[in-house]
């Protein structure tokens, strides 16, 4: 494989620094996730726990790197990739909303197993965010690589300081949803539409993006003007979340009844 033409890299550099920036935030989600799914178990799984949820998170982005040539030949999975970006935003926010007992899961009762395959399922939820989000945002198989690893090394090295950053301005935690959604719309108009939006054009719009969100954090005037619109947002994201949200149950019905077959035949076989 011949390297790219340094004019081609120069011109991704900026769509490389964007998939690292959504890596690195979302990596810090993912941190703080599989610490707060492990919390219940005693101190040494915990510890147990944790080093295998780090290592689901490297492996299902490494599997899910090899399969974006997939994705990009097929625009039926680019499409449904969109739409999954945009429904993980739109849920994300209607959450927000939700009474907390609402949207709170009981993991007391999960065994040291049980909390491992559950850690494990999130690190391929999130792995798959990610490489559809690079796809979104480039269609070349180089540049999705590039940014895809980069942001591996981010979730290693990185993730920390982006936790003291985000604990510094927590509305960061948002705008790493807002950008998945952002990078899914404009992949949905690009396919539907055969609109082409630049990559300087798509960074330009994170930039934005993210400096709206630290602005309405830090200015009272802001957060007056964008309040309206988060409310008026608020019923569209609903629909379209719960319409999203019921289409993925379907699709993961046949995998849901495998794991109520395992529960079943581990509470027979241990007398449970």
């Amino acid at each position: 494989m011949t390297l790219p033409p340094l004019s081609e890299i120069l011109d991704a550099l900026p769509v490389i620094f964007s998939l690292v920036l959504i890596e690195s935030l979302l990596s810090v989600d993912n941190a703080i996730a599989i610490a707060a799914m492990a919390r219940h178990l005693p101190e040494h799984q915990q510890k147990l726990a944790l080093k295998f949820g780090m290592l689901g998170a490297y492996l299902f982005r490494g599997i899910c790197m090899w399969a974006a040539a997939w994705i990009i030949a097929n625009p039926g999975l680019k499409m449904a990739g969109a739409v999954f970006l945009v429904h993980l935003m739109a849920s994300h926010f209607c959450t927000l909303e939700a009474p907390e007992e609402e949207v709170s899961v009981d993991l007391s009762q999960r065994g040291f197993i049980a909390t491992v395959l559950a850690i494990e399922l999130m690190d391929l939820s999130l792995s798959v965010d990610n490489v559809v989000a690079a796809v979104a945002i480039s269609p070349k198989l180089w540049v999705v690589c590039a940014g895809v690893f980069l942001g591996i090394l981010a979730l290693r090295f990185v993730a920390g300081y982006c936790l003291k950053l985000m604990e510094q301005f927590p509305i960061l935690e948002h705008a790493a949803f807002l950008l998945i959604g952002y990078v899914g719309l404009i992949l949905a108009a690009e396919l539907t539409w055969h609109v082409e939006v630049s990559s300087l054009e798509k960074f330009g719009g994170i930039v934005v993006i993210l400096g709206l969100a630290l602005l309405y954090e830090r200015s009272k005037p802001v957060q007056t003007a964008l309040t309206p619109v988060f409310h008026l947002l608020h019923w569209p994201f609903k629909i379209y979340a719960t319409v999203t949200g019921f289409l993925l149950s379907v699709v993961s019905a046949p995998f849901r009844g495998i794991g109520w077959v395992w529960r079943k035949w581990r509470s027979k076989a241990t007398g449970g």
